[in-house]
């Protein structure tokens, strides 16, 4: 996958030479050499140049997958000279792919938006719930996972493929109001699109009286939504072709210059430690949600260490250090799962070998103590 991100960043933008060479010979080190450390000089260098001397002389397949992972998206913004001073500067060399999928996806939820918003709200709740589920299918950064179905907006036809499906108990928590819920957010497209109107319906019905986004300070796995990402699928949503549509980024754009929707970004959510390592003032700012929303699997992976517990491990005693109650939302792309009753991971390996990885199958599991 690596290689051909690098090649897609190439073709996707009017680098100088100097730049493309610097990719070519990073995408060179990936299939052939050691990984090497950072060189330029900026904030983060000591932290990430730190990880790396654990790993000194091994290869980019000899490594923790998750380390790899975000050490690549941190050298690519090397590559491209993304913190230098200089005309690329702060220019996300993702943003033509990300505009795309966010064009293509505002078009796709036309089709069926009228239809998902006259719902009542008890309905409502449940599809918005389920589409941000589904809605994590789409992952720019990941090839090998097709998108299966039209995220959400055939909602029901897909509920046997729920693993873990605490809908009721979410239901039970949100509907009686809370102070605040967060988003730990992950792809733009139409993950983001429904992670916007599920908080757009939870402020409109006042069962929350404020919704923070958590999102990426920097561009990270391709599709991960930045602050700016967020505004701009807004201002789409505000000349969409459907008045619906247009309503709901209206009233997206009055959530936040009201104070009631909050863009929030914070560098842990682009590094590679894991949530038990999570810096005291986020698991201070966390600790005061009602509820935290963990959108996506490399979340579910910080969570759980990144380790293979058994299946039938209960998620709450990994997690007894989470500060808040949580719920993940999460399609199945890698091979790490919990919760699972007695012999049902068993019976999925027997009838879809790659039940785990090929995100058909999905999690809503809440957790609180």
């Amino acid at each position: 996958r690596k290689p051909q991100i690098i090649r897609q960043v190439i073709e996707d933008n009017d680098y100088p030479a100097d730049i493309v060479r610097a990719l070519e010979v990073f995408r060179e080190e990936i299939t052939s050499r050691p990984m090497q450390p950072l060189h330029e000089f900026a904030p983060d260098v000591a932290f990430w140049n730190a990880e790396w001397k654990t790993y000194q002389g091994k290869t980019w397949l000899q490594v923790p997958w998750y380390f790899a992972e975000t050490y690549f998206y941190r050298r690519l913004l090397e590559a491209v000279t993304y913190f230098q001073p200089g005309p690329w500067q702060g220019r996300d060399p993702f943003q033509k792919q990300k505009q795309r999928q966010m064009e293509a996806d505002v078009q796709r939820l036309a089709t069926g938006w009228d239809q998902l918003s006259t719902l009542e709200p008890e309905m409502l709740f449940e599809a918005l719930l389920h589409s941000c589920l589904w809605g994590n299918r789409t992952d720019l950064s990941n090839f090998t996972v097709k998108v299966l179905a039209r995220g959400g907006l055939v909602t029901r036809d897909e509920r046997h493929l729920i693993l873990i499906d605490h809908t009721a108990q979410v239901h039970a928590l949100l509907a009686r109001g809370v102070q605040r819920v967060d988003f730990v957010n992950d792809n733009v497209g139409i993950d983001l699109l429904f992670d916007l109107a599920l908080a757009d319906f939870l402020l409109r019905q006042g069962w929350a009286r404020l919704v923070k986004l958590h999102l990426k300070d920097r561009p990270f796995f391709v599709s991960d939504a930045m602050p700016e990402d967020v505004r701009a699928t807004i201002s789409l949503l505000q000349t969409a072709s459907i008045a619906a549509m247009q309503a709901l980024g209206a009233r997206l754009a009055e959530h936040i210059a009201a104070g009631r929707l909050a863009l929030t970004d914070d560098p842990f959510w682009t590094r590679c430690l894991m949530f038990r390592q999570m810096p005291p003032h986020l698991r201070e700012e966390l600790g005061r949600s009602d509820l935290v929303i963990l959108k996506g699997d490399v979340n579910y992976r910080r969570l759980l260490d990144d380790c293979h517990w058994p299946p039938t491990t209960r998620m709450e005693d990994v997690t007894s250090y989470f500060p808040a109650p949580f719920l993940t939302l999460r399609t199945l792309k890698g091979e790490i799962i919990v919760g699972l009753e007695p012999g049902q991971a068993e019976a999925l390996s027997a009838a879809d070998p790659t039940w785990l990885i090929n995100g058909k199958r999905g999690v809503i599991q809440l957790v609180i103590r």
